[in-house]
């Protein structure tokens, strides 16, 4: 294991996710793949220098590191004795990974690639670290599943930036390491953890509604977490429980007892109740008082008697004005070319965007639909039910994917906009 941590600077670009001016994903990957082959084994490479080293790969940076165990793979393994990875909120995490949900899938007009997952049996130590829903690394299996594709994306934006608060021998009061299962023929270097926690990402907005939002999240969280959870299959946990180091792509429909659905709906509503009166009850009878401070005892000051004098007009005055305009007119109108530029400036991911609903996602459609028809020909006859069930399920998740690119691209924009304003006055 090293002695000292060495950061490693990569492209770490998501077009339109992270900036709207920004690298695709795959451009950035392929950069940092070649900046960390090289940070390893180029002439001055840790590797070639024979030091031993711990890969720690976060985000985008895990499919960096994964890309290049899967080189490594290819090449033979070499230098598994000094050479072990660990990966937090791995986006390719076989079981899990968004991007090794959905195979075959490229979004071309995004630079997006669904790469697969991270290999398994590689040679070299594996750690892998996982946050509950976590939309990058634990996208729900049956995506079909809207409230759980939803979640999901929520996930992104709450959850899946809390990795480098988070310390795995120290959790905080509520949160759980869970060592999740491996396949029999796995070699034994490798270790999946999922950290969960209470709560779901998507109702987060909702809690920060002063007052009533705590209480109607949790009257509502019970049920919600059941239905969520139902797009990982297991309604008990929040993650697909099949074995962590294979890859698993989507799934129709998850296997539902009618019986225990009706039986957990009845007893989340109890739960809800219950906790929604608790909330409520403990909320203050009587609001502060908003009543107005009595100025006559904290020196509140009189109208005054006489009017102020008229200030003398003076050529250093009317040149301060004169000063004042220009100044205000030039930040106006850089203002203006500022706004008009960031609102046409996200025009063109959205137009990616629609691009790839009307064409990319068909194209796919079309290829699931066959993969079916295949399954079917080949004596399954569940292949005609995922010939028409599979692109309605990837249309689901691509659905939810897309549009919250897109408001976060419109939020984004919106930012910028009203930044421009402000900083005109």
């Amino acid at each position: 294991m090293p002695t000292q941590l060495l950061p490693l600077n990569t492209p770490e670009g998501l077009y339109p996710l992270i900036a709207i001016k920004d690298l695709p994903l795959n451009t950035s990957v392929a950069n940092g793949v070649q900046i960390l082959d090289n940070a390893l084994f180029g002439p001055q490479g840790l590797i070639t220098l024979g030091n031993n080293v711990n890969v720690l790969g976060y985000s985008q940076s895990a499919v960096v590191s994964s890309l290049e165990m899967r080189n490594l793979q290819a090449l033979g393994s070499p230098n598994t004795d000094n050479l072990a990875f660990t990966l937090l909120g791995n986006p390719m995490a076989p079981n899990g990974g968004l991007l090794s949900r959905f195979p075959g899938l490229s979004l071309p007009a995004l630079g997006l690639d669904f790469y697969g997952g991270t290999p398994s049996n590689t040679g070299y130590e594996l750690n892998q670290y996982t946050l509950l829903y976590d939309g990058y690394a634990d996208f729900p299996q049956y995506p079909i599943n809207l409230l759980a594709d939803l979640n999901a994306f929520a996930g992104i934006q709450f959850v899946h930036g809390d990795y480098p608060d988070l310390d795995p021998n120290n959790l905080p009061a509520g949160y759980n390491l869970v060592q999740l299962p491996v396949s029999p023929g796995n070699n034994g270097l490798e270790n999946y953890y999922m950290i969960t926690y209470p709560g779901l990402p998507i109702l987060e907005p909702l809690r920060e509604i002063p007052v009533i939002g705590n209480p109607l999240a949790d009257l509502v969280e019970p049920n919600l977490t059941y239905l969520v959870n139902l797009g990982y299959g297991d309604p008990n946990y929040g993650y697909s429980t099949g074995y962590a180091d294979v890859t698993t792509p989507f799934g129709l429909l998850p296997p539902i007892d009618p019986v225990d659905f009706a039986g957990a709906m009845v007893n989340g509503t109890q739960q809800g109740v219950t906790a929604f009166v608790n909330d409520i009850s403990a909320i203050p009878a009587t609001l502060p008082s908003l009543s107005l401070p009595d100025f006559s005892q904290t020196g509140g000051s009189s109208v005054p008697s006489t009017l102020p004098a008229v200030p003398t007009v003076t050529n250093a005055s009317i040149n301060g004005f004169i000063d004042a305009l220009q100044a205000a007119n030039t930040n106006i109108a850089n203002a203006i070319t500022n706004v008009s530029a960031d609102t046409y400036a996200a025009l063109l991911p959205t137009a990616d965007i629609i691009n790839t609903v009307l064409t990319t996602v068909p194209s796919y459609n079309v290829n699931l639909f066959l993969d079916g028809i295949q399954q079917f020909v080949n004596g399954d006859p569940v292949g005609l039910i995922n010939a028409i069930g599979y692109p309605i399920a990837a249309d689901v998740a691509v659905a939810a994917l897309a549009g919250g690119f897109e408001v976060i691209v419109l939020a984004e924009t919106a930012q910028e906009v009203v930044s421009d304003i402000v900083g005109a006055f």
